[in-house]
């Protein structure tokens, strides 16, 4: 049942087509910097920097905002998200960009209250006004050990998180849907009756076609927003399905 359902969603070039870090780096004047300055520093100490250089120019959280306002979104995605909302899926994002772009960006576009969490760097306006960005993990404290990803983010201990709940009605099925080097960690944690969705020719895809034998989960690439939202609502549609065959072949094998 959709309700057992938790459909996890990357953020950048998986929700939104581009990255949002780009953006604001882009669109705000800051590709010099980023370009000096890139090799020198971690990638969310860097992005903290890049802030710091707004706030320096006067740019303030509200320039920010109306810059990411203008992110474009996919409607075939937007559709996709309230679709399996309203089938009473449990939607969650896990994402190695920051809380304040993806909530401006979800606000903007009417679909922020159709995620339950949101597992992502955490950012806050600082009392001189600026917005700064901090790793998802404490970087003080013991690393968490995964050789996949990131020193600031492990997306498979989150999927671990979510495999540990319990529904009411029983076990949460996982539906995955990501591009990058740090969406292959979770994948490789999501067992038979869960399905990744890899958006094709990104590296998730180039992982999970490198070795597709360490993958358990049922693959179903996308690359377009369109086909994104045929092949989620599809398998919505048929999970109902699937459950009674495996229900019923576990009541035969008793």
């Amino acid at each position: 049942m959709a309700g057992n359902t938790v459909v996890v969603f990357d953020f950048d070039r998986t929700i939104i087509d581009g990255d949002s870090d780009n953006r604001v780096i882009t669109e705000m004047g800051l590709t010099g910097l980023f370009n000096k300055l890139r090799f020198n520093l971690p990638w969310n100490s860097l992005m903290d920097r890049m802030l710091e250089e707004l706030h320096s120019q006067g740019k303030t959280v509200e320039d920010i905002k109306e810059c990411l306002k203008g992110t474009p979104l996919d409607q075939h995605i937007i559709a996709a998200i309230k679709a399996a909302h309203a089938l009473g899926c449990e939607l969650r994002i896990i994402s190695d960009a920051n809380l304040f772009y993806i909530e401006t960006i979800l606000e903007h576009q009417g679909v922020w209250g159709c995620f339950s969490r949101i597992d992502t760097n955490p950012s806050f306006v600082d009392e001189e006004g600026r917005l700064r960005i901090l790793p998802f993990h404490d970087l003080s404290s013991t690393p968490h050990g995964c050789k996949l990803c990131p020193p600031n983010m492990c997306k498979g201990l989150v999927i671990d998180q979510i495999q540990a709940s319990v529904s009411d009605s029983g076990e949460k099925r996982i539906i995955y849907l990501g591009d990058g080097n740090g969406d292959y960690c979770p994948t490789l944690k999501l067992g038979e009756i869960d399905f990744v969705m890899p958006r094709k020719k990104y590296p998730l895809w180039k992982h999970i076609h490198g070795n597709p034998k360490l993958i358990k989960a049922q693959v179903h690439e996308w690359n377009t927003g369109e086909e994104l939202e045929r092949i989620l609502l599809h398998l919505l549609d048929t999970i109902p399905i699937q459950d009674k065959i495996i229900s019923s072949n576990a009541s035969q094998s008793n």
